[in-house]
């Protein structure tokens, strides 16, 4: 399998939260307020694959208003939260883009993102997703959830799309 070939196609990313986008620590402090780290070179990854035409969108199965407001930041308009059957946001998504599955990649870290994975072109598991979960990607990320990962997969597609380089041009000339 050739994953070049498959991120070439990618329109769409799928991300999870706890796990993908964060570590999947969850913190509450003294007040009951719940805290996630978030990796910037992350955010800056959804930045640039959105400024290439590439939507990214997150479904994860806990509600949090800390996931509500790093999606604001990041200009992240489709977030399916309390998802408990993440086929039935997909399938949302989906029908709203006329995507086909072979040009929507999805990140995931669980058992619960088994059945985003055996629908999407591009199923991506970070490095320490549940062995199961692993069964069913075609990528595994060399870095761990909330540690780069997310990052490490928009230049995947970025490179593989023959658009990074103009990326990098760009800083240069800065």
């Amino acid at each position: 399998m050739d994953i070049t070939k498959l991120a070439e196609k990618i329109k769409l990313l799928i991300l999870d939260v706890d796990g993908v986008l964060t570590d999947g620590g969850i913190i509450f402090d003294s007040l009951d307020r719940e805290i996630k780290v978030f990796h910037v070179r992350d955010g800056h990854g959804i930045k640039l694959l959105q400024s290439a035409g590439i939507i990214v969108c997150i479904i994860t199965g806990r509600n949090s208003d800390v996931v509500s407001r790093r999606a604001k930041e990041l200009s992240i308009g489709d977030v399916f939260q309390g998802a408990k059957n993440k086929a039935d946001a997909f399938e949302k998504i989906k029908s709203h883009y006329g995507f086909s599955d072979n040009e929507i990649a999805c990140m995931g870290d669980d058992i619960n993102d088994i059945p985003l994975f055996k629908r999407v072109g591009l199923p991506i598991a970070v490095n320490d997703s549940a062995e199961e979960l692993k069964v069913y990607a075609k990528y595994i990320t060399s870095k761990v959830g909330g540690k780069g990962a997310v990052r490490e997969v928009c230049e995947l597609i970025l490179k593989a799309q023959g658009r990074w380089q103009s990326i990098i041009d760009e800083y240069l000339q800065s």
